[in-house]
């Protein structure tokens, strides 16, 4: 391509930066096709500008980029890239974010983990680091789009001239990277037996019961308004809700404003949930301080009794062996049989009947 790669070169005397054109923002064939192609020319990541077709609608103009088919033509034979599996499912992901210096950074990595194969082994590398924060966001995103889109039902002209196909229903989901394309695939799956449709700001998608369609962009008025299922979920919302589990904080870390403003139940009939149980607590706590009920006497032993069983005289070895031997067979000898002159006590008192088993745990 005429293009110098030796490093020192390129220092010395810098090169036309060679522009690559891809189809879409999540082109991620197309981004594998052309890196595997300029990393076996040996193009350095500075001499590459990634761009994308919807991206250069602004009349910026690149008569001169190049497809994904021309920047890997005459590479057919060129060995296959061994790299980490890692670094695929990352590539996967990260691809999908909205960052437009996405392309130059994974091909960048990609250039780096085939000269520096130590690379793999480096979790601090600042490149590998970032990638994997683009991968998580995207993630995330998806995770947001799957649980807080909700459909709202719409009879189109297709429901009207055959009713038994069921209803058009539509939701709409602002995501802030390309993950409609991704995500779509769960819907028809979660989705399969009805008609539906996801409108977002950048493309849109419909599921007629066999096959997904996309289509552009939708702007917000264009989604139904709230219909009477509203109603309903704000009741049942308000049923299942419980106080003794309320954790605010908990609630906004992993929940966003842009997230709960599309769900009834989080925007609209949760902050008064919220604010009586706020309230009711303030009540609780401007009550004045009840008197503690004192505590439930416990039995209490006198020292000289555990020092009774636990101090025997050597002249009561005997009694204390007899006292083994009966709770070992589970009898116990009435208290007529120990003489009540050789007692720890030192009285002539009879012992408690509770000492003669203590006596065998105590002994030793």
């Amino acid at each position: 391509m005429g293009v110098m790669s030796d490093p020192l070169t390129t220092d010395l005397f810098p090169q036309a930066v060679l522009p690559v054109m891809l189809r879409g923002p999540a082109d991620l064939e197309g981004f594998r096709h052309a890196a595997r192609g300029l990393l076996a020319q040996h193009i350095l990541p500075a001499q590459v500008s990634w761009h994308t077709q919807e991206a250069d609608t602004a009349g910026q103009g690149l008569p001169a980029a190049l497809s994904p088919e021309s920047a890997a033509a005459g590479t057919a034979d060129a060995p296959a890239i061994q790299v980490p599996p890692e670094f695929v499912t990352v590539c996967e992901s990260a691809i999908l974010h909205s960052d437009p210096r996405r392309f130059d950074l994974l091909y960048r990595l990609l250039w780096r983990l085939v000269h520096e194969p130590a690379l793999r082994h480096d979790p601090l590398d600042a490149d590998m680091a970032e990638a994997q924060q683009l991968a998580h966001a995207v993630r995330r995103d998806m995770h947001k789009m799957k649980a807080f889109t909700r459909f709202r039902i719409v009879q189109d002209d297709t429901f009207r001239n055959d009713p038994e196909g069921g209803p058009l229903h539509v939701g709409w989901f602002e995501p802030e990277h390309h993950i409609v394309e991704t995500v779509a695939p769960v819907f028809a799956r979660r989705f399969a037996q009805m008609r539906w449709a996801v409108l977002t700001p950048e493309a849109s998608v419909q599921w007629d019961g066999a096959q997904l369609q996309f289509g552009p962009g939708a702007s917000k008025e264009d989604a139904p308004a709230p219909d009477a299922g509203e109603q309903s979920w704000l009741a049942y919302y308000q049923h299942i809700f419980k106080p003794a589990r309320l954790a605010v904080p908990m609630l906004q870390k992993t929940m966003l404003r842009k997230y709960r403003r599309k769900l009834p139940g989080a925007e609209r009939a949760h902050p008064p949930l919220v604010s009586a149980v706020h309230q009711r607590g303030g009540r609780v706590a401007a009550q004045p301080a009840r008197r503690t009920p004192p505590a439930r006497a416990e039995l209490a032993i006198p020292a000289r009794s555990v020092s009774m069983q636990v101090q025997l005289p050597f002249s009561d070895m005997h009694d204390t062996r007899v006292a083994r031997e009966a709770s070992e067979a589970n009898e116990y000898p009435p208290l007529a049989e120990v003489s009540p002159e050789h007692n720890a006590l030192g009285t002539g008192a009879p012992m408690p009947a509770l000492a003669l088993p203590l006596c065998y745990f105590f002994d030793s």
